[in-house]
């Protein structure tokens, strides 16, 4: 028996278009990629209820939202944005670098030979 106001998170999932099938969202909650107010959601039949933050994590992208109200159906997108507050920050501009990324371990042009500089080796070896 579900209580008022609360519904199963793999149908707020999939009503939120978070994913495109309920099957989907039960993976990605027993994946441990969904958090309900900073706790795992362990199942698919946990409960969220107006006002829980829940923690996304999505190909690479993180997203935090708050849950204003539960689904009655997946419908159209912008019917679907009124089931949540976005608070994500917002994401890093694509030119630059994440600020904790490791530096690479070679100097530029120190890696494999070119196929010009192949060419040449294969030229001097040749001529002996």
């Amino acid at each position: 028996m579900v209580a008022e106001g609360r519904q199963r998170i793999d149908k707020w999932l999939f009503f939120s278009r978070a994913v495109k099938s309920r099957s989907l969202a039960a993976k990605l909650v027993v994946a441990g990629r969904v958090r309900i107010n900073r706790d795992k959601a362990a199942q698919a039949s946990d409960l969220v209820k107006p006002g829980d933050v829940l923690t996304i994590t999505l190909e690479r992208r993180i997203f935090v939202w708050k849950v204003l109200e539960t689904g009655v159906r997946r419908g159209p997108a912008e019917e679907a944005r009124l089931l949540y507050e976005d608070m994500s920050p917002p994401p890093a501009p694509k030119g630059e670098a994440v600020p904790d990324a490791i530096p690479a371990l070679r100097d530029a042009g120190s890696g494999r030979p070119t196929k010009k500089e192949r060419r040449q080796t294969d030229r001097l070896i040749g001529e002996d």
